[in-house]
């Protein structure tokens, strides 16, 4: 169990470090598997199959898009913050040559 459960968090992973990849992946398979089916419907015009194909394609990368943006959400209310005002110079008097 543990190793799905790492499978699936290194899944979650990349998918938060590339949202829009998997974004344009999931609209690229969403416009592809209507037209296949839409294809198989032979009563329809060509212009029609593809308007379709357009409007499915649509509404998915809308939701991928509103789950890419709950995902953010989620990962900055979860994430640790880091130190807003790092410490990049030291603030001793003996850094400054006194």
């Amino acid at each position: 169990m543990s190793e799905f459960n790492g499978k699936i968090k290194s899944i979650r992973e990349w998918i938060v470090d590339h949202k829009l990849r998997t974004v344009g992946c999931l609209w690229l398979s969403g416009i592809t598997g209507s037209i296949a089916y839409n294809w198989s419907r032979p009563t329809m015009k060509t212009s029609v199959k593809l308007i379709h194909a357009r409007l499915h394609a649509q509404a998915l990368t809308l939701t991928a898009l509103v789950g890419a943006a709950a995902v953010e959400y989620y990962d900055q209310r979860t994430r640790v913050k880091p130190d807003p005002y790092p410490k990049f110079l030291p603030l001793d008097n003996d850094s400054r040559g006194n």
